[in-house]
Formats: structure tokens, C-alpha cells, sequence
């Protein structure tokens, strides 16, 4: 008899509030006996795991290390190393879920394991969850409406600056640029430029302890900006 393979969970838990995670997640972290969070190789936080804590049911917690770099060949590596935990714990009959913020296939670490684990083993069982996004969470938190009619909008990050707000501006109606603290500098003075401050609303660590909007991207300029922000473009104006 071929011995049973787990299955592996893909959860979205959502922004950061833990009441805006799906029943069908709940359902799933409440019965599985694994649980995986992605941390830097700095230390072993992570949001994700914590905004699903309450759900849990004594499920085991393990941490998947993912350094924090742009070089090709380290992050081929810590993939490889992470998948094959994963599969470890699939192998032994175990159903586990990876757990990640907003919504497992936008920006998040899960679809790069998810390709890893199919490279190295293409018959592995995966089911994904989808999850509330940082954005639609924070269009409902200011009231933004993202499209109407035949508007069009563009998710974009701005984690290596501007240069994709610049090539899609003229593209879309609407535009979403997420990962804008390291940069935003250089992200105000291309909106500036592109006569769209005022057009612009940031939000910051949405759904989170220390929530933020800030409708005038003026009251920024030469200030931090948190590490969960975000910038809703709205070129026809704000909508309110």
C-alpha cells in the first residue's frame, strides 16, 4: 500500500486583523497538526503567525528562515532547504499549512515555496486559501473606491523606487503601489513631478496597532514612514 502523503495548506490570513481571516482558513489552522511561518534568518518573527494564534488548536509551529536578499543564488538555496522541510512533513502523513499576510499568491513568500515544492516534487497535494489583501482592506478603510465603470487599476511595488509608478502611470486609471517605506522619498518626488500628491493617500500598518492614513502625502515629506505602508493613486481625483 503507498503510504499517504499530507497535504499542504496555503492560508492567507489577511491584513493584520485577525477577525478579517476566512472561515474556511479558521476551519483548516484549527485541525492541522503543522503549522509553517516564514521569518528572516535575522530572528524568528512573524505576523502572520501571530494574527493567527487565537485559531490555532494545538497545532506545532515551525519557523521556515528566508534571508533577506535580492542574490539569485542564496534565495534558490533557502527555497530548496524550505521545501524540503515541507515535504519532510508531507511525507510522514502530516497535513500542515503555511500561513502568510494578506493573500498567499500576491507578493508573498508562499508562491515562490509553492513553485519550489512542484519543481521538486510535481505530485505534492496543495491546496491554497485565498486572503483578504493589504489593499482591499485599505480601500474599505478610507473608502476608496479602486475601480468604477471601466476604470482600470495597477498593483505595483515600489520597493526598488519609482521607476514602475513612472511606467505605468499612463497606463491606468487608478494605481496601487505596496512595499513604498524603503523608497518613498524618491516615490514623493515622482509624484510630485507627475502632479498626483494630491491625489495620493497612504496608509500604514493597515489593520494593525498603529493604523495610519495619511490623505496628505505633504505631512510626510522628510519623515519615516512605517514598514506597512502603502500609497492608493486615484489620477480623477479621490472619489470623496
Amino acid at each position: 500500500m503507498t503510504p499517504k502523503i499530507g497535504t499542504l495548506y496555503g492560508i492567507g490570513v489577511g491584513p493584520g486583523d485577525p477577525d478579517l481571516i476566512t472561515l474556511k482558513a479558521v476551519r483548516v489552522l484549527q485541525r492541522v497538526p503543522h503549522i509553517f511561518a516564514s521569518c528572516s534568518t535575522k530572528n524568528s518573527y512573524s505576523l502572520a503567525l501571530n494574527i493567527v494564534r487565537s485559531h490555532l488548536n494545538g497545532a506545532g509551529i515551525e519557523h521556515l528562515p528566508f534571508p533577506m536578499t535580492r542574490d539569485p543564488q542564496v534565495l534558490q538555496e533557502a527555497w530548496e532547504k524550505n521545501a524540503g522541510r515541507v515535504l519532510e512533513v508531507l511525507a510522514s502523513g502530516t497535513d500542515a499549512a503555511f500561513v502568510t499576510l494578506g493573500d498567499p499568491l500576491t507578493y508573498s513568500t508562499f508562491g515562490y515555496l509553492l513553485k519550489t515544492l512542484k519543481r521538486l516534487n510535481p505530485e505534492v497535494s496543495v491546496v491554497t486559501i485565498p486572503g483578504i489583501t493589504s489593499y482591499s482592506a485599505a480601500a474599505a478603510r478610507t473608502h476608496i473606491p479602486l475601480t468604477e465603470g471601466e476604470e482600470s487599476f495597477v498593483l505595483i511595488s515600489g520597493a526598488q523606487g519609482a521607476a514602475r509608478l513612472r511606467e505605468v502611470v499612463d497606463r491606468s486609471d487608478n494605481i496601487v503601489m505596496l512595499k513604498t517605506y524603503r523608497h518613498f522619498e524618491e516615490i514623493y518626488r515622482a509624484l510630485e513631478e507627475l502632479d498626483l500628491l494630491d491625489r495620493a493617500t497612504c496608509i500604514s500598518r493597515c489593520g494593525l496597532d498603529g493604523e495610519t492614513v495619511v490623505e496628505n502625502l505633504r505631512d510626510f515629506k522628510g519623515q519615516p514612514v512605517p514598514y506597512l505602508s502603502m500609497i492608493i493613486i486615484k489620477k480623477k481625483g479621490k472619489g470623496y
